[in-house]
């Protein structure tokens, strides 16, 4: 199953791309959000790749993922693969410089189940597709706009 949209932000490629790998804003709000995030490495990027041990509630169950960050392309690519008991999942975030101070963001997911339990899922995942589709595409309009303005304000250089 796989989830794609697109953004265009109006920032130069190089904030895009630095916000975009500013992981620990995106480890603080798993934190915030109930889930337990634990780097299994305390090395960044490009040092060596990072990966992450996360355990999260979902339907009811305490459910384990490791993700790691598998390719990092400055300031064009960044790819992030884990893994979840029988699902696998790719997070692909493509980076395109439409002019010195606009970034067009592709941002990806692909969730491919591994085992019987994991197609179920998937699968009633399928019925409400439509649905999460649009989840996917605000949320990630709202973290391209959110880049937008703090740039515009100055916060971002």
């Amino acid at each position: 199953m796989k989830f794609s949209t697109k953004e265009d932000i109006e920032a130069p490629i190089d904030v895009v791309f630095r916000e975009m790998t500013d992981f620990a804003v995106f480890e603080r709000a798993a934190l915030r959000r109930g889930a337990q995030v634990q780097r299994s490495n305390e090395k960044s990027y490009p040092d060596t790749i990072i990966t992450w041990d996360i355990s999260f509630p979902f339907r009811g169950r305490q459910r384990n993922m490791r993700a790691e960050l598998t390719e990092c392309d400055p300031p064009n690519r960044v790819l992030v693969k884990s893994t979840s008991g029988g699902l696998g999942g790719e997070v692909v975030v493509d980076l395109v410089a439409l002019s010195l101070g606009r970034t067009r963001i592709s941002v990806s997911l692909d969730i491919k189940p591994k085992n019987l339990t994991a197609r179920v899922m998937v699968q009633s995942m399928r019925i409400a597709k439509n649905k999460l589709k649009a989840r996917y595409r605000m949320r990630v309009a709202r973290f391209a706009s959110d880049i937008e303005d703090r740039y515009k304000d100055g916060l971002l250089t």
